[in-house]
């Protein structure tokens, strides 16, 4: 091979890397100008640019190595050196491809509409499957890389052949990160969950606000974050309001006097029901549920279109009915009645005579 002077093979290789950041630069722009913000090759592009770089860095890098004037020991040091950065890059740039079109699904469905059912479906699949192949892209570079350092096959060969005891401490501590990854993946094909879903996990009502490969993190009402496992979800029995679709019932329970007058009721409550923007016009519906020595139960039944209009809804009916109560029917209130004795209807103890 040609023998090179350490000058010439500096400037070879600097030549070569200034062409090489040119006509990377050059072909950047030309996909800026050419593709609209939401193509699939404008988004890859704007996150590929450093790892593209050093690749192509890296790529030159390889082909000036046997020409350097160095021996040869140092250049196969410099050759796998070299070979595990491209690995990287490569691993890199594949892991950006995913991101870029896990992006475009993102903007071609998105979740800030009134109706997002389909969207949230979408979305929570595509940010599953993109956290999965992340994991596996990152274990795939992990062992091109480690096969390309020398003595690291005959050193993954005997560990294999001396599996024993290690192999199934190594399978039981990687069991949860297993786990985790299959529940993943059943979570992004059969969705008992998805992003932004109203949920119940522990007694605490929350949203699905991310889903990683590991773990799902549930916004609380209050703003606490629930930090749950995968498998959680798998294995445990749960609460999701909003499984099929975001609408939902909810009751009002009052109890009230014998002596309320239930027509007039029920028109106030109809009343209450049409002049708000939160009812949906589904469902309205005033019933007795229960009576005892006090009173009567009654349930105002009513639904919203979500668990949030729906809660607000419950306070507003159960604070203007009872101001309703209060201002025309204020017999209508549970009271404890007590009869006062009449001396004619005393009758003495002749036990006691």
């Amino acid at each position: 091979m040609m023998s090179m002077t350490w000058w010439m093979w500096l400037l070879l290789l600097l030549g070569g890397w200034a062409t090489l950041l040119l006509v990377h630069f050059l072909g950047g722009k030309i996909i800026e100008r050419l593709a609209s913000p939401e193509h699939f090759l404008r988004l890859f592009s704007e996150r590929i640019r450093w790892p593209s770089r050093l690749f192509f860095l890296a790529a030159f890098l390889r082909v000036c190595i046997p020409l350097a004037p160095i021996p040869a020991k140092w250049q196969s040091y410099l050759i796998v050196g070299d070979m595990i950065v491209l690995i990287i890059c490569t691993t890199w740039m594949l892991m950006s491809a995913v991101e870029a079109l896990f992006q475009l699904v993102v903007m071609r469905h998105p979740l800030n509409v009134s109706d997002n059912l389909r969207s949230r479906q979408i979305y929570t699949q595509a940010r599953v499957l993109a956290r999965s192949v992340h994991f596996l892209l990152v274990l795939l570079g992990l062992s091109f890389a480690l096969m390309v350092l020398p003595g690291a096959r005959q050193l993954g060969t005997s560990l294999l052949a001396s599996a024993g005891v290690a192999g199934l401490v190594a399978g039981i501590a990687a069991r949860p990160v297993l786990g985790n990854f299959i529940a993943g993946l059943q979570i992004a094909f059969t969705q008992p969950i998805r992003i932004d879903d109203v949920v119940i996990v522990e007694g605490e009502w929350g949203r699905i606000e991310e889903i990683t490969s590991t773990y799902v993190v549930v916004r609380v009402w209050d703003e606490r974050r629930l930090i749950v496992p995968l498998q959680w979800f798998v294995e445990t029995v749960f609460q999701n309001w909003t499984r099929r679709s975001a609408s939902l019932l909810g009751t009002v329970f009052l109890w009230v006097d014998y002596k309320v007058e239930m027509q007039g009721l029920n028109a106030a409550f109809k009343h209450l029901c049409e002049s708000s923007e939160l009812w949906d016009r589904r469902v309205q519906v005033l019933q007795v549920t229960d009576t005892n020595e006090w009173g009567m139960q009654l349930r105002f039944l009513v639904s919203a279109a979500d668990s949030g209009r729906l809660f607000d809804l419950r306070c507003l009916l159960r604070e203007r009915l009872v101001a309703y109560l209060s201002q025309h029917q204020p017999d209508a209130f549970v009271r404890v009645r007590m009869l006062e004795a009449q001396p004619e209807d005393y009758v003495p103890d002749s036990s006691r005579s």
